[in-house]
């Protein structure tokens, strides 16, 4: 399946390699790449004599494997020595991609007595009189913890505490980037319920909001519900929430390009685990009244017995598999698995279909094998049309929650976070290709953390 996907800097590279200084060849090195469908970017002279040219040459290729087959075929190429290859993806997370700095410069003694003791003493002090005072004097209102056990991460399976930290990293990144919020990860060397909770409640103190992270279904929903009760900060699942607000904001805008509302489609979800319940009760809450839910054994149906209580929840009388939910389905939401649905699934919607095939890296289906049998369609990948994209939400969510130090999140605000999303493209730049904003719009985390903020006031959760 990865020799379909389009090349992408995901699988970024660059080679290095010496020519003879004489003409075509560069060119042989280029149709080389280029022949096995090798995307070219940027190419560098290193060095140059009359003798020999030395260039870096860099390439997106579509999986490890092709990029494996580029490297070897320009290896294999005459008169071309290859001298270095750099991954560029291993190359950027060297030594971790976030630090801690210092806001404040230490110029002297005068600085050093303010910022640390004896002075630090009366902020101290300070604080302990006014514990609210922790907001102002602190940085724990611009901080969030992003909680993991590494049970869950991406589309990898259980990886631990280790390898999910890159992901965490990238997390407070972003979280930095969109949202102007100090963010740090916590990889936890547990994936007991109880231990984690009892962890992240003992460290609470420093932060102003938690981000839950790639925690695999069902433990995710209790963990997040306990911290919920037991915190006075707001707890967020981004793979249940982020996935949910920013599926419902491009579901928005879909919508309204086929002239059909929410209430009246019949909506199929094929993933039944933390993004798919958490999709299906944020629909819900828009008005939407006709939700199929499907999980590996088929259709959640009220007559099977394995099913836990947030599956058990959204069962339906129908019994089937994803095939016979998807016969007359107007909308196909996908949080799966690779190549589950087929062209024919498809061709069985009814007119105007909307499908969001959102597993990573590769969709339930190709775009390319429907892409005249949709009227709307969007993946979480990139290099698509209509990535969704959970940075269109948890920056601005969280932004907005932590400027009026709200207590919890609530479905309310989630629904807001959509709505404003969504209502960042107008109805004139509405098409088949452009249903939600770019990541990198700045009006995004500002229209969602405004949004938030409001809800979260006409709820009674603000606390500031």
């Amino acid at each position: 399946m990865s020799d379909l996907l389009t090349p992408n800097s995901s699988f970024s590279l660059t080679i290095r390699f010496e020519v003879p200084n004489r003409p075509g060849m560069l060119a042989s090195v280029t149709q080389a790449i280029s022949t096995l469908g090798g995307s070219m970017g940027q190419i560098d002279l290193i060095d140059q004599t009359r003798a020999i040219s030395m260039r870096d040459i860099t390439i997106d290729a579509a999986s490890a494997e092709h990029a494996e087959t580029i490297v070897q075929a320009v290896k294999d190429l005459p008169h071309i020595k290859v001298l270095d290859v750099y991954d560029r993806t291993f190359t950027l997370h060297r030594g971790g991609k976030i630090s801690v700095v210092s806001k404040i410069p230490l110029r002297g003694q005068a600085d050093l007595a303010m910022a640390y003791t004896p002075g630090v003493g009366r902020i101290c002090n300070a604080i302990a009189e006014e514990p609210q005072r922790v907001y102002e004097l602190t940085v724990k209102g611009n901080m969030v913890a992003i909680v993991t056990d590494g049970s869950a991460v991406l589309g990898l399976g259980n990886l631990g505490a280790e390898a999910s930290m890159p992901v965490m990293e990238g997390k407070a990144m972003l979280f930095k980037e969109f949202g102007g919020l100090d963010a740090f990860p916590i990889c936890l060397a547990t994936q007991d319920t109880d231990e984690i909770v009892e962890t992240v409640k003992r460290i609470a103190p420093v932060f102003g909001g938690v981000n839950l992270e790639d925690i695999a279904a069902p433990r995710c929903f209790e963990i997040e519900a306990r911290l919920q009760r037991e915190l006075n900060i707001p707890v967020f699942h981004d793979d249940q929430h982020g996935t949910a607000i920013v599926t419902l904001a491009a579901l928005t805008n879909a919508l309204k390009l086929v002239n059909k509302n929410i209430s009246d489609v019949r909506i199929v979800i094929n993933g039944a685990g933390a993004a798919g319940v958490a999709i299906a009760t944020l629909l819900q809450k828009d008005g939407a009244n006709e939700i199929i839910m499907c999980d590996s054994k088929g259709i959640l149906s009220n007559d099977r017995t394995d099913l836990n209580p947030q599956k058990r929840s959204f069962a339906v009388d129908q019994s089937g598999n994803l095939a016979d939910a998807m016969k007359g389905a107007d909308v196909f939401l996908g949080v799966s698995a690779p190549g589950v649905v087929t062209p024919e699934m498809v061709k069985s919607m009814a007119t105007d279909p909307i499908v969001f095939a959102m597993a990573n890296p590769i969709p339930e289906i190709q775009p390319e094998l429907v892409k005249n049998d949709v009227a709307v369609m969007a993946t979480g990948r990139s290099d698509y049309p209509n990535q969704i994209n959970n940075v269109l939400a948890f920056p601005g969510v969280f932004r907005g929650a932590l400027d009026c130090r709200a207590s919890t999140f609530t479905t309310n605000m989630y629904l807001q976070a959509a709505l404003a999303i969504a209502s960042l493209i107008k109805t004139d730049e509405l098409d088949r290709e452009h249903i939600v904003p770019s990541v990198f719009d700045e009006r995004v985390a500002k229209v969602v953390a405004a949004a938030v903020q409001r809800a979260a006031r006409e709820d009674g959760v603000a606390q500031g």
